[in-house]
């Protein structure tokens, strides 16, 4: 439709036919905007049609543009331009709408709709994230290496112990005939083995091993005890025990026997092993009696006298055996204590 200035027979605009078209290409919007992802469409308003172009306005000035008339260059309402920019999708030519996919070799375009990845909530590990460390792995580098060189020597210690028990009980070879003082230095006595309840002929007798000591008193005076039946003691703590520890049941019993082992029947030790074999039973019966309270009120121990009672063991109804039940008793002499020998002293 054209307009006039009230009949001076001039045109005062072009009609849209007059004015050039440019050829699109197929599928390209007004403007060269390449075509977006088409987002759901508002419904019409009911009761109500979208008019190409509303009246002119009888005060328009001439040049004016019509109200509801596309502006030149923007998207005609309703075209997929219109309602891409309504979306909010960038123009072409901007370096956000260079996505991969639109025009570009080897991209693909994200539809429109594709969810959004969701963020992990506060608090969440992550997928794959390594946990929190435990055990050493949590310790600072120096508590680590400390660890480590505690766990090495345990490990050699432990090694070595096997090993010196394997070659004390293994039988006379090449590297126990080289280094057998060694050995025994390492075995005797605490970890000394014994067979006996594999012989032939088990041990048919009940050995007791009794002490009796001097106790010097507070007040400068002396005293003796009596005898003490310490493997009686060790019999009352193992009865009814169904977990006894290996000193109650051992200790009294194997220093004994090394001393019996180590000394003619004159009570005189044979070899370099029988001044070791006093001290270490000097020191158990000593630790018994303080543990026992013989020293109690600040009294202290000067010499202990160690004896032995053995019995045979009565044989059975069934047995034509005949042995004497008597009481033997093997006494040493006293021995002077010196100080620090509940602690470990040597002399």
């Amino acid at each position: 439709m054209d307009a006039y200035d009230g009949g001076s027979g001039a045109p005062q605009g072009r009609s849209r036919a007059d004015e050039p078209q440019t050829p699109r290409a197929e599928g390209a919007l007004p403007g060269g905007a390449l075509p977006g992802p088409r987002s759901e469409l508002p419904s019409p308003q009911p009761g109500r049609q979208a008019d190409p172009v509303d009246a002119v306005p009888a005060d328009a000035e001439p040049g004016s543009p019509v109200p509801g008339s596309p502006v030149p260059g923007s998207p005609v309402p309703g075209s997929p331009g219109a309602d891409t920019q309504a979306a909010g999708v960038p123009e072409a030519g901007s370096q956000e709408a260079r996505v991969p996919g639109a025009g570009e070799p080897g991209g693909v375009a994200d539809e429109a709709g594709d969810p959004e990845p969701v963020a992990a909530e506060a608090g969440e590990p992550e997928a794959g994230a390594p946990g929190p460390r435990t055990g050493v792995a949590a310790l600072s580098p120096r508590y680590q290496v400390c660890a480590a060189l505690a766990l090495a020597v345990v490990a050699v210690a432990v090694c070595l112990q096997v090993g010196m028990v394997f070659l004390h009980v293994a039988p006379s070879n090449t590297v126990t005939k080289a280094h057998g003082k060694a050995i025994d230095d390492w075995i005797y006595p605490e970890f000394e083995q014994n067979w006996k309840l594999f012989a032939p002929n088990p041990l048919q007798q009940n050995i007791s091993v009794q002490v009796r000591a001097q106790v010097r008193t507070a007040d400068g005076g002396s005293s003796a005890t009596g005898w003490y039946d310490l493997s009686a003691q060790d019999g009352r703590a193992i009865d009814g025990n169904l977990v006894p520890s290996h000193t109650q049941q051992n200790e009294l019993r194997r220093a004994w026997d090394f001393f019996t082992a180590t000394h003619d029947n004159d009570n005189r030790p044979v070899g370099l092993r029988g001044a070791l074999a006093e001290t270490y039973l000097r020191r158990i019966v000593v630790l018994r009696l303080e543990r026992g309270g013989v020293t109690a009120g600040g009294g202290v121990v000067e010499r202990v006298q160690v004896r032995s009672r053995t019995s045979n063991v009565t044989p059975p109804k069934w047995s034509t055996e005949k042995v004497s039940t008597d009481p033997v008793y093997r006494e040493l002499s006293w021995w002077s204590v010196p100080d620090g020998a509940a602690e470990g002293g040597t002399r």
